[in-house]
C-alpha cells in the first residue's frame, strides 16, 4: 500500500492557478514517517478522469482526490467516480441534512432567517443538493470549513479543491484511519556533492549498490553548472535507516576510487 494524489482542474494543467496540494500532503506524510509513491494533475475531462479512477480504484493505494466535487458544469469528478465504479450517483441523507444546514447559515448570515427549515425545492437549493449526489454506497468526509461534505469510497478520498477545506479534511483521514501506519519504518536519506565525474561513470556503481542493499534506492541529480557555479551531481541513497549508512559509505569509497571529488 503506498499513497497517492490526484489534483483535478484546467486550472491547474493551464497554469492559471499554482498547485498548492503537492507540498502539503509530501508534508504531511512525511510529519507521519510516510510518503508519497505518486501524483497525478488532470483538467476537467470526465473520460479521462473516469480512466484514471478506473485504474487507481483497481490498485490497492489509499488515493487523495482533490478537486471537482462541485456542482457547477466543469465538476466531473463525482460523475466520474461513479463511471469508474460502475454505480449510480446518489444524493447522500447525511449529505443533504449537512448541506441544508449550510443553507440555512448561508441565510442568517445575509440577513434573512436562520430556521433550518428551508425550501430544498427551490432551483438553487435542488441545484446545491447535487453536491450530495455520490458514488452509491460513499460514505462522507466532514468538511469542517463550511459543512459541504467530501466524500470516500474505499482506499479513495474525495475533497474540494480549495486548500483551506482539502488540507484538514485529508489530515483527518490520515490521523483516524491510518495512524497504525505512521512511523512504522524508519527512513533515512544521505547525500553529498561529486565534483570532476560524468554520470555515465557512476552509473555502474550506483546500479551495484542498489543490487547488494535490495531496499535501498540510490539517486542523481546534475547540475550543468547553470547557477553559474561548477557541474557536479548529487548523489544519494534513501532507505530503511539501518540499510542507508552503510550504502552511503560505499557509494561515497566508490565515487572516491573513480577518482571523483567529494564535498
Amino acid at each position: 500500500m503506498g499513497f497517492g494524489l490526484i489534483v483535478i482542474g484546467d486550472e491547474i494543467v493551464s497554469g492559471k492557478r499554482q498547485d498548492r496540494h503537492f507540498a502539503r500532503v509530501v508534508e504531511m506524510l512525511r510529519g507521519r514517517g510516510l510518503s508519497l509513491a505518486w501524483a497525478h494533475f488532470i483538467g476537467d475531462d470526465r473520460a479521462a478522469i473516469t480512466a484514471l479512477l478506473r485504474r487507481t480504484f483497481a490498485g490497492e493505494d489509499v488515493v487523495f482526490c482533490c478537486g471537482g466535487i462541485g456542482a457547477t458544469p466543469d465538476d466531473h469528478t463525482r460523475q466520474a467516480a461513479a463511471a469508474a465504479l460502475g454505480v449510480d450517483l446518489a444524493l447522500h441523507p447525511q449529505a443533504a441534512e449537512l448541506i441544508a444546514q449550510r443553507i440555512a447559515e448561508m441565510a442568517a448570515e445575509s440577513g434573512g432567517s436562520a430556521d433550518l427549515s428551508v425550501d430544498l425545492t427551490l432551483p438553487e437549493n435542488r441545484q446545491r443538493l447535487k453536491m450530495g449526489e455520490f458514488p452509491a454506497g460513499a460514505e462522507i468526509l466532514p468538511n469542517p470549513f463550511n459543512r459541504i461534505p467530501g466524500f470516500a469510497v474505499g482506499r479513495h478520498f474525495f475533497v474540494p479543491g480549495f486548500p483551506v477545506m482539502a488540507w484538514p479534511m485529508i489530515e483527518a483521514v490520515l490521523d483516524t484511519r491510518f495512524a497504525h501506519c505512521f512511523h512504522r519504518d524508519a527512513r533515512g536519506e544521505r547525500s553529498f556533492l561529486a565534483f570532476g565525474l560524468a554520470e555515465s561513470t557512476v552509473t555502474p556503481l550506483m546500479e551495484q549498490i542498489e543490487r547488494d542493499y535490495a531496499e535501498v534506492r540510490v539517486f542523481s541529480l546534475p547540475s550543468v553548472g547553470e547557477d553559474g557555479g561548477r557541474r557536479h551531481i548529487e548523489l544519494g541513497v534513501r532507505g530503511p535507516a539501518p540499510a542507508v549508512d552503510e550504502a552511503f559509505a560505499t557509494l561515497r569509497a566508490g565515487v572516491q576510487a573513480l577518482g571523483g571529488e567529494i564535498r
